[in-house]
């Protein structure tokens, strides 16, 4: 069981995040974790799993993330084109009609995927077992299987929303797609290991850095719907890669620990459980359900940073690998 905790923390945390801290979803849609789990869990696990099998980082840990993003919102959801999906009207604003997508909402998506579904569980879990951090957790077959189910649950997702909010792509659009992945794939593929350390800096304090994390990920969630829809377009990538190159450049710095990534973990968990409390949700129960459901989950966060914080204190505060990269 110890050498699976991380695996099924992993497969469990990622849908959690991603949909119901979110708020996306109503904690009586829990049932609904059978296509969740294997969806954003598996991927979460196919993911991680490539990227620490090829000794890889961070690097390729973020393309393969956005590779994901583009999957489910372009291939099984088919949010990136379908004007009528969850009834948002997400094409309304931005629409790009040579791409048959509106900038804000990909942009905006693909984010979301990057940081919360993937990247955020995959850095908690890794916290709680340091010694494993660069290692693989699962065999061959373990990745196979976690492989399969994130099919699994991209059938389901694409079979669920198609019920919802029928929709049928152009072969353009699913062949766009395709090759966007391709190509962020063929990108983590090629991407390094992340910044070397650098003679004679210093990383910043964790208060340092998981404030500006904190002010990103706030700045990304609050963007105004009423902005020019293309100055959020640029916006939210910019907010983004200045993110990225500031972890970059403190990480090579001396000092960078567990407790640095901690508080990047924690700025994003924080935003999301907050912001939860005024998200209108996809599918939902009612106010005061909603309400104590936005509670629990976010005493839930709260109780996995105040762990993995005195794991953290117990060892140490080991100095290792570079969030971005180094292993």
């Amino acid at each position: 069981m110890r050498r699976l905790a991380p695996v099924i923390g992993l497969f469990l945390l990622a849908p959690l995040v991603a949909e119901f801290l979110l708020g996306n979803l109503s904690i009586t849609m829990l049932p609904m974790l059978v296509i969740l789990a294997p969806l954003y869990g598996g991927g979460a696990l196919v993911i991680r799993e490539t990227t620490r099998r090829l000794g890889r980082g961070w690097p390729t840990m973020l393309l393969f993330a956005a590779a994901y993003g583009v999957f489910e919102e372009g291939i099984t959801t088919l949010s990136l084109f379908n004007p009528d999906y969850a009834h948002g009207h997400l094409m309304d604003s931005g629409f790009i009609p040579a791409l048959g997508i509106a900038g804000p909402w990909t942009v905006s998506v693909i984010t979301l995927h990057v940081v919360w579904s993937i990247s955020t569980p995959i850095a908690l879990v890794e916290l709680f077992v340091p010694d494993r951090r660069t290692t693989p957790w699962l065999g061959r077959t373990g990745l196979i299987v976690a492989a399969v189910l994130l099919l699994f649950g991209g059938v389901g997702s694409l079979m669920g929303t198609e019920a919802a909010y029928p929709y049928t792509p152009t072969f353009e659009q699913m062949a766009g797609a395709v090759v966007v992945i391709v190509a962020l794939v063929l990108a983590g593929l090629r991407a390094g290991r992340g910044p070397r350390a650098a003679a004679g800096r210093t990383a910043p304090s964790p208060w340092i850095v998981g404030g500006t994390a904190l002010v990103a990920a706030a700045a990304y969630k609050e963007l105004p719907n009423g902005w020019n829809p293309w100055l959020i377009t640029g916006l939210v990538p910019a907010v983004g890669l200045a993110m990225v190159a500031a972890v970059v450049y403190w990480s090579a710095g001396s000092g960078w620990d567990d407790r640095h990534r901690l508080a990047l973990v924690t700025a994003a968990l924080a935003v999301y459980a907050i912001t939860a409390f005024w998200q209108v949700p996809m599918m939902g129960a009612s106010p005061a359900v909603e309400l104590a459901g936005h509670i629990v989950l976010a005493i839930g966060a709260a109780a996995l940073v105040v762990l993995a914080a005195r794991r953290i204190r117990s060892a140490g505060a080991p100095v290792e690998a570079a969030v971005t990269g180094r292993p």
